[in-house]
C-alpha cells in the first residue's frame, strides 16, 4: 500500500481480507460437512458398518431440536425378565443371542404396564444415546396429521393433499386423497429396492445427502397406478405428508412435534429431526431419538392416544392407523412381505392386534395390546439392503423375536 494512503482504507482493506478469509473458511467448511453427508448416504446399504454413525447424524447433517419437556417422564422399572434363548422362526429354534449380534443391535426396550421390564445396549448405543430412527419416524408423521386434523388444520383425509400443498399441482400426488398417501397407496411410480443403487429410494437418499430441496425431488415424481388401488412402499409419500403438514400448520414438523409431542409425552431428551439446506425435515425417517422416548409413542398408541389422562392423539385416529381397511392394504396379501399397512404403520396377521413402527437396518416401535407390551430395537444391520428379500431385512424374524419376548409373560 501507499505511503500516502489513508488509515481508513487500511482498515477497510484488512476488514474486506477477514471477512473473505472467514467466507472462504465457511465455504471450506460446508464443503466438508456436504462431503461428510455424503461419504454417509453413498454407504449405505452396502454392508458397511454403520453402529458409529447411526448414533451421531445430528452432528453431520442439519437439524431442527426437539426440546426435552418440561415435566419428563421416566418410565417406572419393574422385575426384570431373562430374553427367551430361542424363538421359532420358519420352522427352526434359532438363538436369540446371535439374532441380536447379527442384526447389530444396539438398544433393546421391553415395556409391560407401562414399566420397563428389560434393558439392554451394546455396540454404541446407550440409555441416553439418541439413534437414527429411519422409517420409524413416518409413524410420528402419520401422529401428527391426526392432531392437525384434530385440530382443523386440516379439514379431512379425503381432501386432495394438493389442496393445502400447491407446489405438488402437477405431480404424481396431484389431487390424490391424503388417506392414499397415507397408506402408502398414492399411485406415483417408485422403487424402494435398497440393493439397487439407481432405484427412487437411493436417487432420494443422495438427494437429502446433497442438501438439495427433498420437497423439490418429491414434486418430480409422476403417477404410474391408480391412487387407493395399490400398497406400494413409497418413502416419498411421507415427505409429501410433512409438506402437508408444514402447509397447514404453519410450522415446521419440529416445532409442531415439540408442542403436540414432546412436551405433553415427557421426553427425558432433546430430540433432533434432520433436514435439508433448505430447513426442510426429513419426514421420512430423519428422527434422533433415545429408546426410552421412541418408547413413548408406542406407550401412546397402546392407551389409544391417551396420556395422563389427557387425549394427545384422537383414540379414533389411533384405532383408524393401525387398522387396514381395503383389500390392497390387508396383511397376507404379499406372500413375500405379509405385513399390512395402516397410516404409516405396519400391521401382521394375528390375533392379538400388533402393530408396529419399522425403520430399515433394523429399528422398530412394536406394540402388543393384548398383552400391554411395547418393545423398541434399535439397530445397524449391516446386511440389510443386500437382497432386496426378508433374508437381510430380517423384519419378519424379528417379530418373531418379539412374540417369543411377550410369551415370557404367560
Amino acid at each position: 500500500m501507499n505511503k500516502g494512503a489513508s488509515p481508513m482504507l487500511a482498515i477497510t482493506f484488512i476488514a474486506l481480507v477477514v471477512v473473505a478469509c472467514r467466507q472462504s473458511q465457511e465455504l471450506n467448511d460446508l464443503e466438508e460437512a456436504t462431503d461428510e453427508r455424503m461419504l454417509f448416504v453413498t454407504s449405505l446399504f452396502t454392508g458397511v458398518e454403520q453402529y458409529e454413525t447411526f448414533n451421531r447424524l445430528e452432528e453431520i447433517f442439519p437439524s431442527n431440536v426437539m426440546t426435552a419437556s418440561s415435566l419428563p417422564h421416566t418410565f417406572p422399572v419393574g422385575e426384570t425378565i431373562e430374553l427367551p434363548q430361542s424363538y421359532d422362526y420358519n420352522g427352526q429354534s434359532l438363538d436369540t443371542r446371535t439374532f441380536l449380534e447379527e442384526t447389530d443391535t444396539a438398544a433393546l426396550l421391553v415395556i409391560m404396564d407401562g414399566a420397563i421390564r428389560y434393558q439392554n445396549y451394546w455396540l454404541t448405543g446407550g440409555p441416553d444415546v439418541r439413534w437414527m430412527s429411519m422409517s420409524v419416524g413416518k409413524s410420528f408423521v402419520s401422529a401428527l396429521v391426526g392432531i392437525a386434523i384434530e385440530e382443523e388444520h386440516i379439514g379431512s383425509i379425503e381432501d386432495p393433499i394438493t389442496q393445502y400443498v400447491p407446489s405438488l399441482v402437477g405431480s404424481a400426488y396431484d389431487g390424490v386423497r391424503i388417506k392414499d398417501i397415507l397408506q402408502m397407496s398414492s399411485g406415483a411410480s417408485w422403487n424402494e429396492d435398497y440393493s439397487d443403487p439407481e432405484s427412487d429410494i437411493m436417487r432420494f437418499i443422495v438427494t437429502f445427502g446433497s442438501g438439495a430441496s427433498m420437497n423439490d425431488f418429491t414434486a418430480t415424481l409422476v403417477r404410474e397406478r391408480e391412487p387407493g388401488t395399490y400398497n406400494y412402499y413409497n418413502s416419498s409419500d411421507t415427505q409429501a405428508l410433512g409438506m402437508l403438514l408444514v402447509e397447514a400448520t404453519g410450522q415446521g414438523l419440529a416445532a409442531y412435534a415439540q408442542d403436540r409431542l414432546w412436551e405433553p409425552l415427557g421426553m427425558e431428551m432433546d430430540g433432533y429431526w434432520i433436514t435439508d439446506d433448505t430447513g426442510m425435515e426429513m419426514a421420512a425417517g430423519g428422527l434422533q431419538v433415545i429408546a426410552r422416548d421412541y418408547a413413548k409413542l408406542g406407550q401412546l398408541y397402546l392407551n389409544n392416544g391417551s396420556w395422563n389422562d389427557v387425549q394427545i392423539v384422537p383414540a379414533a385416529w389411533v384405532s383408524a392407523s393401525v387398522t387396514p381397511d381395503a383389500p390392497h392394504v390387508m396383511p397376507g396379501r404379499d406372500p413375500g412381505f405379509p405385513l399390512g399397512y395402516g397410516y404409516q404403520w405396519w400391521v401382521p396377521e394375528g390375533d392379538e392386534g400388533e402393530y408396529a413402527a419399522i425403520g430399515v437396518y433394523n429399528q422398530f416401535i412394536y406394540v402388543n395390546p393384548t398383552k400391554r407390551l411395547v418393545i423398541v430395537k434399535l439397530s445397524a444391520n449391516s446386511a440389510y439392503g443386500q437382497t432386496n428379500d426378508d433374508s437381510s431385512w430380517r423384519e419378519m424374524e424379528s417379530f418373531e423375536l418379539f412374540r417369543a419376548i411377550g410369551n415370557t409373560f404367560d
